[in-house]
């Protein structure tokens, strides 16, 4: 193939890109209103374990929940739904990241909570399919991820706001290719979800008390993405009196995130989809971990919560998936519970589990045989929360 028709071609497949991404847009414009989560009559939560450690840490994970929800259960407020399908055996058998009939059964649910999934990489033995965390995002428009990171010893408090859809991951594998030597890949932000992004971010600061924002970005250098991104917030900040946008890099916020006077104020984090991606993980490890972070997942439809750590390869490999860690998802079951209209079963959970894993230590995870299973670490919580209802 000749210069011109390579240069022919990535136009037209770059032409085809933008057309979509357009009628995405529209498509933002016209969605219709959020659904009310807090007073639903009756929700149905689908339970997707996913691959490696997952089943391991879900069993544990709905040990808690039904624990807590045991009265909203009975009275049908609150059904957990399993959802078959997802696992990486199933999606390689069909070639689908995301099969159809699972897509299907995650629509007529609520609230997903999941586990997690295998992602092949090129060269194991999978099919090289697509994440499924990916397009399960962009298929229930799930374009807010929030995680909140406490460290309380530091007097840290923050929650973070991560655009869920757009950005570096929003094509996928639709980057272009130019002939071998020039590769393709995209960064995309639209005004209409960078706007429904910050109205989530400013409105949690508002209904939580918090007067600062921070957003990362780099656009010294990415002017127009990240420079729009900029925009919308400062726009929007005018609509929130006593709410203040503070402007940093995401290279030095990265580097000084830990510094006492640098972080000194901040309350509320607002990210671009990598930046936030590689910035909340950062951030979970100095809170003790991925294994102690969850996710939550948000949309004006559904919304998803799940673990942020990986299928756990190396624990599956040597026989000790059963001795996972299950802090992760345990915590993404009470984001899940606050957000369909529970706080206080979320912070008694929480509560527990700071007295299980940092005062009493009964039951402590290590990974290993010398350690407690994913599902008697569960126990010992469901044990505590008990103690703590009956001194209540």
């Amino acid at each position: 193939m000749n210069r011109e028709e390579m240069i022919e071609r990535a136009k037209q497949a770059f032409g085809k890109l933008i057309e979509e991404d357009l009628d995405r847009i529209e498509g933002i414009r016209k969605a219709p209103p959020r659904k009310d989560f807090l007073h639903l009559s009756h929700v149905k939560v689908g339970i997707m374990p996913g691959d490696g450690i997952g089943p391991y840490i879900m069993k544990a994970a709905l040990l808690v929940a039904r624990k807590l929800l045991k009265k909203e259960i009975a009275d049908q407020r609150v059904e957990f739904v399993p959802i078959k399908g997802m696992t990486i055996e199933e999606r390689a058998r069909q070639n689908k990241s995301l099969p159809p009939a699972v897509l299907e059964a995650c629509k007529a649910c609520d609230i997903l909570v999941k586990g997690p999934f295998v992602t092949p990489r090129a060269g194991d033995r999978w099919p090289n399919l697509l994440s499924a965390n990916s397009l399960l995002r962009r298929q229930l428009q799930l374009y807010a991820a929030v995680r909140p990171i406490r460290i309380p010893e530091k007097g840290i408090d923050w929650t973070f706001f991560r655009e869920n859809i757009e950005g570096e991951y929003i094509w996928g594998n639709k980057g272009i290719c130019v002939g071998d030597d020039l590769a393709i890949d995209f960064k995309i932000l639209s005004k209409p979800g960078a706007e429904r992004l910050f109205r989530n971010a400013f409105e949690y600061a508002k209904s939580s008390g918090k007067t600062n924002i921070t957003v990362a970005t780099k656009a010294n250098i990415v002017k127009l993405v990240d420079g729009n991104f900029l925009k919308v917030a400062h726009a929007m900040e005018k609509e929130y009196p006593g709410i203040h946008v503070r402007e940093e890099l995401i290279d030095s916020l990265s580097a000084k995130l830990m510094d006492p006077e640098f972080n000194a104020g901040m309350q509320v984090f607002v990210l671009p989809n990598l930046y936030g991606d590689i910035l909340t993980d950062i951030a979970a490890e100095y809170q003790g971990g991925l294994g102690t972070a969850s996710s939550s997942n948000i949309g004006d439809q559904y919304a998803m919560f799940e673990a942020i750590h990986g299928v756990g390869v190396y624990l599956v490999e040597h026989n000790r998936a059963q001795y996972a860690d299950p802090s992760s998802l345990i915590r993404a079951m009470g984001e899940m519970m606050a957000f369909i209209g529970y706080p206080e079963k979320r912070d008694r959970l929480f509560k527990a589990l700071d007295f299980c894993t940092k005062v009493e230590r009964k039951a402590v995870i290590t990974t290993d045989k010398d350690g407690a299973t994913a599902e008697e670490f569960a126990e010992y919580v469901v044990e505590t929360l008990h103690k703590m209802e009956v001194q209540e």
